[in-house]
């Protein structure tokens, strides 16, 4: 089988485990065409501007964010709350890998994209659970149209933090455009139920509803 074929059905069955699906959706995954060209949509990436992680312990900092991130009562609040998130996500609390990160976002501002990926690989094997290396560089492999290693960067990112909405969101988009509807549309609503304040991930679902489920599948 295609590796890259492989990546993919290895990530649809991630995303059946993470996102219950109908009697429909159960039945063995074919492999999916290629994905058409030119149809390639933005990834969502971290703000460039971002508060100071707060001290103390993470997961509960992180816990208390995404409850927040669900109660928030307008799109400002929502933002300011998904910054924090997003400053605990890229916060490695390592200097090592803090200039790795700094270089390989350097390297993408001049579009060294070769460069940004050597940078990140060398940060995943130093630091492998610092999410956000493998999230950036699954955003590299996407704007290289190398969807395989995407979707596998997006599952290290999953395992490690289920409720990264960047990756869900990703993972949706490469679904769409391999022409799995049914499955993008899961991974998009299973973002919005993390986080029910991306606008942009919210009309692709609207739009995704109407295809899929009034197409009777």
């Amino acid at each position: 089988m295609n590796p890259r074929f492989s990546a993919v059905l290895f990530s649809l069955a991630l995303l059946s485990a993470l996102v219950p699906l109908g009697p429909a959706s159960a039945q063995t995954a074919t492999p999916p065409s290629p994905p058409p060209h030119g149809q390639a949509i933005e990834p969502m990436q971290p703000p460039k501007d971002l508060p100071r992680p707060q001290r103390g312990d993470r997961t509960r900092n992180l816990d208390f964010l995404f409850g927040a991130l669900k109660a928030a009562p307008d799109a400002d609040s929502a933002k300011q709350v998904e910054n924090r998130i997003w400053a605990l996500w890229l916060a490695s609390n390592s200097d090592t890998a803090n200039l790795l990160m700094t270089r390989a976002k350097a390297a993408i501002d001049g579009n060294e994209l070769d460069l940004a990926i050597e940078l990140l690989d060398a940060l995943v094997k130093i630091k492998p659970d610092y999410i956000e290396a493998w999230n950036r560089r699954a955003t590299l492999h996407y704007m290289r149209k190398e969807y395989g290693q995407s979707m596998e960067d997006i599952r290290q990112v999953l395992i490690r933090e289920p409720r990264h909405f960047g990756a869900m969101s990703g993972l949706g988009m490469i679904l769409q455009e391999f022409g799995d509807e049914k499955r993008a549309l899961d991974a998009f609503r299973r973002a919005l139920e993390i986080n029910p304040h991306l606008s942009k991930i919210d009309e692709m679902v609207k739009s995704l509803t109407e295809k899929v489920e009034g197409r009777g599948i």
